[in-house]
């Protein structure tokens, strides 16, 4: 395949009409392809996209596994339940709003507890990234390394962060403390909607959102910010897709 600069090669990536004709050209893309700052293989891409999910691992969901890494980033800060919003928004009417916050506290310091798990997950994903993989991520969208990652991971993440979210509402007190949320609910007089949803699978499923939110983040960051590419190898890979 002829060597072609990466703006002609976007613009004709930009008016294929199918899924299979995109799939063609990146995997046809040349092993060597121009940039301004000379001829970059596929393996230094590669190493590139890599290096850019490393990034959002070390710099983002790094933050998560600290104390409040959850309970105060509020776009990854885990709510309550919609089953129990209005048990909440009860509780807090009738003046036990203290008991409701310690309620919720405690769901995001489950996910805190679990997230330290996450890191030899990424890193063996990370690792195993072929290099056809790296080549269609660099011109995939503003989320499609996290994405690439998502699909390869999300699975052995649940398995594990599941049981360590269980042991941790346990050995906080969690589970009582909210069977004594809604048993108070299930109390009020003139109330017919007892409740009582899995915490555990819930905490879960949004530690899993938080953490390929923040990793989105810096990948969009990345893709999109000349300060954000601290190495030169980000900053030669990333031009391409300018």
């Amino acid at each position: 395949m002829k060597k072609t600069s990466l703006l002609l090669l976007s613009i004709h990536l930009a008016l294929l009409s199918s899924c299979s004709e995109l799939q063609h050209v990146v995997n046809n893309l040349p092993d060597v392809i121009a940039s301004p700052d000379g001829q970059l293989s596929n393996t230094y891409i590669s190493n590139g996209l890599k290096e850019a999910l490393d990034n959002g691992i070390d710099k983002e969901v790094s933050k998560l596994a600290t104390e409040n890494g959850f309970f105060t980033n509020e776009s990854v800060k885990i709510l309550i339940p919609n089953e129990l919003q209005k048990v909440d928004q009860t509780l807090r009417k009738i003046g036990l709003d203290k008991l409701a916050d310690e309620g919720l506290k405690i769901l995001n310091r489950a996910a805190e507890d679990a997230v330290g798990e996450a890191i030899p997950i990424f890193a063996t994903a990370i690792k195993e990234m072929s290099i056809e993989d790296a080549k269609g991520l660099l011109l995939g969208g503003n989320s499609a390394a996290t994405n690439y990652l998502k699909q390869k991971t999300s699975t052995a993440l649940y398995q594990k962060f599941n049981p360590i979210i269980a042991n941790s509402l346990d050995k906080v007190g969690a589970n009582q403390i909210w069977k004594d949320i809604i048993t108070k609910y299930n109390t009020i007089p003139l109330l017919n909607d007892a409740q009582n949803p899995d915490l555990t699978s819930y905490v879960t499923n949004e530690s899993l959102k938080g953490v390929f939110k923040m990793i989105a983040i810096e990948e969009g960051n990345i893709r999109s910010k000349l300060s954000s590419r601290t190495s030169e190898v980000l900053r030669k890979v990333f031009a391409l897709q300018d």
